[in-house]
């Protein structure tokens, strides 16, 4: 019996010790952080070869150089934009050559958008549509410099695309986008059957994407048969595990911190950034089409995803969640023929096939 006792004490102060090894002693309701000593992160050796390639090539990214890199007044964000817009307006041309795609800009209801038509078009998608709305933290990707992800979509999914040129800050903060989307989809819906469209976009314009069909349902607007919500800024609100977690891991966005709040004082305007319209995370998910959502294991707005998720699975809605290994923030479209890019926009076709 008394051996029985030392065992059971013995097991006792391991698990005692374990726990206190893993669980932060809180000293108060403030103290409540973790400090993690520096940790070396390795290449992610189950990503594809090109991707571990890519990050082999890369310096670790600078946190502290992210959070000093924000425009200080109106015109060094025009300055910005204008530069951002131009670069990426010739590599959108480029990848259309490149994956074969038209693009037509055209006007609905007063909005620009532009028309993609792939070579690849198949039969079966001809009276398909998918609706894009594009990344670019609300400020940037006007015009075509945005269209890189939409060119893809078209050619990989073999479908005619939509990509809507929404309004943004400084000139047109929240709700312009949104309005834009409703005003855009209303006419659509008057042409197309709400089963032969889907609507999706990533980043930011995952987000739009959530809060458009928020606003939809709040109008009882018939909704579009299925979504795609590639990594969504959906909680404009530094809320979530993977924004500190990944901070210095993900090369694309590296830190919260630094233009991103900048960005989102901007585009809310004064509004509460846990507005639905603004923060979708916070609004009504009950109701919604089917929807694909892709992340990666790198990416900051991984808990974004997640939580996006958890509320779509709670509301008895389709959720097919899609994590990349070793993947930071979009990285799926921004190198667009490593496995995983090829992967995700497969997995796209045959989610658009089932629902559409």
């Amino acid at each position: 019996m008394k051996q029985v006792l030392q065992i059971v004490i013995i097991l006792g102060l391991s698990l005692y010790m374990t726990y206190a090894d893993v669980v932060p002693v809180v000293k108060s309701d403030t103290q409540r952080v973790w400090n993690i000593k520096e940790k070396q992160i390795p290449l992610p050796s189950c990503a594809s070869k090109e991707i571990q390639n890519i990050l082999a090539k890369l310096k670790q990214p600078n946190v502290e150089a992210r959070r000093n890199f924000k425009p200080k007044s109106k015109e060094e964000w025009l300055e910005w934009i204008d530069y951002s817009r131009e670069i990426g307006t010739e590599d959108a041309k480029e990848w259309a050559k490149k994956y074969h795609v038209s693009i037509k800009q055209e006007r609905i209801n007063g909005v620009n958008v532009y028309r993609l038509i792939p070579d690849s078009l198949s039969k079966e998608n001809r009276e398909k549509l998918f609706i894009y709305l594009h990344g670019g933290a609300y400020l940037f990707g006007g015009g075509m410099s945005a269209l890189n992800e939409a060119i893809l979509i078209a050619h990989r999914v073999q479908m005619p695309v939509l990509a809507i040129d929404y309004r943004m800050p400084p000139d047109a903060p929240y709700p312009a986008a949104l309005n834009d989307v409703v005003a855009v989809y209303s006419t659509l819906i008057q042409f197309h059957p709400a089963t032969t469209m889907a609507m999706g976009g990533s980043s930011s314009g995952g987000g739009l994407v959530l809060a458009s069909i928020q606003k939809l349902k709040s109008l009882h607007v018939t909704l579009p048969a299925a979504l795609f919500v590639g990594t969504p800024w959906s909680d404009l609100s530094k809320n979530g595990d993977s924004l500190y977690v990944n901070e210095g891991i993900d090369r694309k966005i590296v830190t919260y911190d630094g233009f991103l709040p900048e960005a989102v004082k901007l585009y809310a305007n004064g509004h509460d950034i846990k507005e639905s319209g603004l923060s979708p995370i916070y609004g009504d998910f009950s109701n919604f089409p089917p929807t694909m959502l892709v992340t990666g294991t790198r990416d900051l707005f991984l808990s974004m995803t997640v939580r996006v998720h958890r509320k779509l699975k709670e509301a008895g809605v389709e959720a097919d969640l899609n994590v990349y290994e070793g993947l930071s923030h979009v990285e799926y479209f921004i190198v667009p023929d490593a496995p995983e890019s090829l992967e995700v926009y497969k997995e796209l076709k045959a989610f658009f096939e089932k629902h559409l």
